[in-house]
Formats: C-alpha cells, structure tokens, sequence
C-alpha cells in the first residue's frame, strides 16, 4: 500500500471517527515516525518517548480540527513536523541539563525475521551511522533524515523544516557529503 492510499484511507477513517482512524493513523505511521525519532536523538528510550508524545500531541490536535481540515491533511508531514518541533524543544531543554549517553550506544530495531549474523552486521552499520548522523549540524541531520530515513520527498521535508525546498537540496547535499567525509576518515 502507497503511502496515498495508507493516506486516503486513514483520513476517511479520521472524518467518519476521530477514535477508530486514529488507530489506523497510528497504525500506518508508527514506524516511519519511530524511526525518525530514532535516528534524530540516537536513543532508543528518548526516540519512544519522542514518538508518544508526536502522537498525543496529533491526537489532541485532531479533536479540534473539522472534518475539511482533517481531509486536506498530508498526514506523514504533519506528524514529522510535530515530531521534528517536540525534537528541537527537547534540544533546547537539554542544553540546560547534564549531556545524555552518546549516540552510537542507540539500539536498532529487531527484525525477528532476520539471522544473527545479519542482525550483528545492521548493528554495526547502524551503529557507524548513528556515530556519523550525531556529528552533522542540526538542520543538515534533520534533512538527512527526514529524506532518507522517513523518505519524504523534498516538498514535504520543506513543509516540515518551514525552509525552501532549494535550502532542503542545500541541507541534504551538505549532510551527505560530511557523512561521505566522516565514512572515508573512519575507513583509513
């Protein structure tokens, strides 16, 4: 199912009850707004309560919103933005708090379909990559993410990011290139 389809399906669901679609909402964008989370703040506990808050915060948005505005949501944007917005707050506050653990020491998601070897292989690289993600400057991580982790495309990473889609390109590129910097440095 394309995430149209997941889209128009969970907005119907939302008009007809706000209860029952949210379920379908949750259900259709858990993962994608969870792996955000996951790869902007690098903790698996801190990426959980990040991705609750995203939701309780949409659903109480939701209950005031009315059936037309509620239709004309691009609901995977929305939901990156009150993620992206609740991440940044939780920056600031940090700034005034003791630093948290480090990035690398995030867990990746278990796939229980998956060997051993190849879980220890993706937690080596998702490890080297959350390492590389905790060194790029906060708008360029966030693009980064946002483009290749949740696969938005540039308009919507421009939505959620309220820059222009040529400041998206800029982030995106830069981000890419310090990462590909950071992977030749860690290689040699």
């Amino acid at each position: 199912m394309t995430d149209t389809d997941i889209r128009t399906s969970v907005t119907a669901r939302l008009v007809e009850d706000l209860d029952a679609g949210f379920v379908a909402l949750f259900d259709g964008y858990r993962t994608v707004v969870f792996s955000t989370a996951l790869r902007l703040c690098g903790r698996w506990a801190d990426a959980e309560d990040l991705t609750a808050e995203a939701f309780l915060r949409a659903y109480r948005a939701l209950a005031g919103y009315d059936a037309e505005r509620i239709a004309a949501l691009r609901i995977r944007s929305w939901l990156l933005t009150i993620l992206t917005n609740l991440w940044r707050n939780t920056l600031r506050s940090a700034a005034r708090q003791p630093l948290p653990a480090p990035l690398e020491s995030a867990p990746d998601p278990v796939d229980p379909r998956e060997s051993a070897e190849q879980a220890a292989e993706r937690h080596e690289t998702g490890h080297e990559l959350a390492v590389m993600l905790g060194e790029l400057p906060e708008d360029q991580r966030l693009a980064v993410v946002l483009r290749h982790v949740a696969d938005l495309p540039i308009a919507e990473i421009a939505i959620v990011l309220g820059s222009p889609p040529g400041t998206v390109k800029s982030h995106i590129s830069r981000g890419l290139g310090r990462l590909r910097q950071l992977h030749e440095r860690g290689a040699s």
